[in-house]
């Protein structure tokens, strides 16, 4: 879609959000809550709210049977749809989680909003840099609740890391280094999943998936392993970097990104997938760069984030393993620089999270915009997401101007 047909969808969108009524919650504070793609992530959602106090799941929707099966094992008493249009429908349901493949974000983001009724977006919040202006722009003309999947947003680990650095504690940051690794059985490709017996045109909606894709015979690799295609997804960048590029823009408080540049390829495993397993990307902020590599061939070092200060150094670790044990560790810390802090100590974060979908819930109820993964986190780091992704693709530097104009191919 082109960037006249996104303004004026926009322009359609954010009018069908104003007329769109805030619901108010009934007199026992009890929360209702549909989904949207009811696949893994879309499950684990789901597994994470129905124990939630005072919150019920009434309804699913999902192109598959099979999705919709193993969700209503989750959900005994919610309806199940295979048309969301079903779902939004509904008048009695206060909050969606969306959580259907990347590119249908962004249709049911803006169909989810114009229903009147509060939203969960799984990241990355759109498929592209258009859509999340667009995204961004309706959801500003809309009082509904909005939380965007960036659960790392909700750590305690966040929270130490972010007020570290607001007390001064770090000085100048003009680097941050940031990796994630995984790794596979040999032959066994990052995300591949076995192809069903049941997933046949008989037991998908395959025009509901394709939704504004062209038109092509049903294909069971790609509605299962839609995240190997840069027609419906962004790869690892939009399923992994964006956690961690949000984490850091949200610590150091930044826009967009003036520039990218990212190289790699596929490398661990000629299967097919057209998304690279081996990925170096650089943005670049004013007077900052930040760094991001992964790998899908070792996974020893986890992920994490180096925020390189003047005065001192914060360092998160998620899921590394100690060399001499082999435990895995997760933690936040900050280590003075003694050039210029030489009576500073070293700090252990000690901060509780938060539950991110308690943190939604909670937000339902009060009215009050304070979700932990706001609509402008979702967007920030989505455009940094699809910079990367531009760059890799056209094989150059480009800049956020250039971003913005261009047209982002399958």
């Amino acid at each position: 879609m082109d960037r006249r047909s996104f303004l004026a969808s926009a322009a359609a969108g954010a009018a069908a959000v104003t007329l769109a009524p805030s619901r108010v919650l009934g007199a026992n504070n009890r929360v209702r809550i549909g989904i949207i793609g009811s696949g893994s992530r879309g499950q684990e959602d789901m597994h994470a709210t129905v124990g939630l106090k005072d919150v019920e799941f009434v309804a699913i929707a999902d192109a598959y049977s099979r999705h919709r099966d193993e969700a209503k094992a989750i959900a005994p008493n919610a309806e199940v749809y295979d048309d969301p249009r079903r779902l939004l429908d509904r008048k009695d349901i206060d909050g969606v989680i969306v959580a259907t493949p990347l590119f249908l974000h962004h249709k049911y983001f803006l169909d989810t909003l114009a229903s009147g009724k509060d939203l969960y977006c799984e990241k990355t919040m759109t498929w592209n840099i258009a859509e999340a202006i667009d995204c961004r722009q309706v959801a500003f003309s809309s009082k509904q609740i909005i939380q965007v999947g960036l659960q790392h947003e909700s750590s305690g680990e966040h929270a130490d890391a972010k007020q570290w650095f607001q007390q001064g504690l770090a000085g100048q940051v003009h680097q941050v280094e940031a990796w994630m690794g995984r790794n596979s059985p040999h032959g066994q490709g990052q995300w591949v999943r076995k192809i069903p017996a049941d997933c046949d045109p008989q037991h998908v909606g395959w025009k509901l998936f394709l939704n504004d894709r062209p038109d092509e015979p049903f294909n069971g690799n790609r509605f299962i392993n839609w995240r190997l295609f840069w027609e419906f997804s962004g790869g690892n960048i939009t399923e992994n970097m964006v956690h961690q590029i949000a984490w850091i823009i949200t610590v150091l408080g930044l826009k967009e990104p003036l520039a990218a540049t990212m190289s790699g390829g596929v490398f661990s495993e000629k299967d097919g997938r057209q998304v690279p397993d081996t990925i170096a990307v650089t943005l670049e902020y004013p007077e900052l760069t930040v760094t991001w590599q992964s790998t899908f061939s070792s996974s020893h070092f986890g992920l994490g984030e180096r925020f390189l200060g003047s005065d001192g150094d914060i360092e998160h670790l998620w899921g590394t393993t100690d060399m001499v044990t082999g435990k895995s560790a997760s933690s936040v810390r900050y280590y003075p620089e003694k050039a210029n802090r030489p009576s500073g100590s070293a700090i252990t974060g000690e901060s509780k999270g938060a539950d991110h979908m308690q943190n939604w819930i909670d937000c339902i109820r009060s009215r009050k915009q304070e979700t932990n993964a706001p609509v402008e986190t979702g967007y920030l780091s989505a455009v940094a997401a699809h910079m990367a992704n531009l760059a890799y693709r056209q094989q150059r530097r480009i800049t956020w101007e250039e971003a913005k104009a261009a047209k982002q191919e399958y």
